[in-house]
């Protein structure tokens, strides 16, 4: 005789769910502020700081009330400072797109990730990649060429504020794809918070040594922008983690491809932009690729628990 799913299994999924949307809604937002600041002539170093520097105080508070510090220690400094330095390049790359080109563009190109994350996957570990995942490869590397229009930007020599965040954004894309290889490894043996506490702790290094050099006087209103960029960015880092300890990977994942319809929105309503006509085509096609590899991604891991239950 069957059984219904108890609720409290169906209570874990919606709320990773939600998490995941709220994570992604609130990544939005922090993009927009992103471009505020820099529109305030604040440099994007000091943005990139006051980003960590919140969420550090966070992770130390979460973990005092479980115990302690001790439930971050870790035996792989080394591979926590590589991806520290990954990430922080990374996150710069992002917030460079962001400012320079529209945000629905920026985010488009971004969700490109899971097809450059199949390539590096094969490359650097060599997972076997089969012809379906090659197709959505193909597939949505054709979207990322429409909304990168290389023939435009060629004509224009990648000269304007279009040609070189087009530029930084796709930088961005191959990065955080880098980092999510990175992440992988670090996954077999450390907590997802132990990766996030040390990422903001590492990081902190460099961008507490620039700040003197770059950090300017700032107005209640550059503050509060300054502020509300760390706390949102604690919101995403934290619903993150949380979306994936109530439910699995690939329930939550599909849900990163409503950052596009939030930057939609965003981009209409605080800046008055809406995306290009390329963008509009291809943008389904990355999404439609980015689904696929992740779908495909769930069956080939329950089939490796098959044979290992088998």
């Amino acid at each position: 005789m069957s059984t219904a799913p108890s609720p409290e299994v169906s209570q874990h999924y919606l709320g990773g769910i939600a998490l995941r949307l709220l994570a992604m809604l609130s990544l939005s937002l922090m993009f927009v502020l992103v471009k505020r600041i820099d529109a305030a002539g604040i440099q994007i170093v000091e943005s990139l700081f006051w980003r960590q520097a919140i969420v550090l105080p966070m992770l130390v508070g979460w973990a005092l009330t479980r115990g302690g510090l001790a439930i971050y220690r870790t035996h792989r400094i080394g591979t926590h400072a590589r991806r520290a330095m990954m990430g922080l390049t990374g996150m710069a790359l992002n917030f460079g797109g962001m400012i320079f080109l529209p945000m629905a563009e920026a985010t488009t190109i971004n969700l490109s990730v899971p097809i450059f994350a199949v390539i590096f996957a094969a490359l650097f570990l060599g997972e076997p990649t089969g012809w379906q995942r090659w197709s959505a490869v193909l597939v949505g590397f054709l979207g990322v060429l429409l909304v990168l229009n290389p023939t435009t930007l060629i004509a224009q020599g990648f000269t304007g504020h279009h040609g070189l965040g087009t530029l930084i954004a796709l930088g961005g894309a191959v990065m955080t794809a880098l980092i999510t290889i990175q992440v992988r490894d670090l996954a077999r043996t450390e907590s997802p918070m132990t990766i996030v506490f040390w990422f903001s702790l590492i990081s902190m290094l460099p961008l507490g040594l620039a700040l003197p050099f770059v950090m300017t006087a700032h107005g209640a209103g550059e503050w509060a922008l300054l502020i509300g960029l760390g706390l949102l960015g604690a919101v995403v880092q934290l619903s993150l983690t949380g979306a994936l300890r109530l439910a699995p990977v690939a329930v939550v994942t599909p849900m990163d491809y409503s950052s596009l319809l939030w930057s939609i929105a965003c981009g209409w309503f605080f800046f008055g932009t809406l995306p290009a006509e390329t963008t509009w085509v291809g943008a389904p096609l990355i999404v439609a690729s980015g689904l696929f590899i992740a779908w495909r991604e769930h069956r080939l891991h329950i089939e490796r628990m098959k044979d290992i239950t088998a």
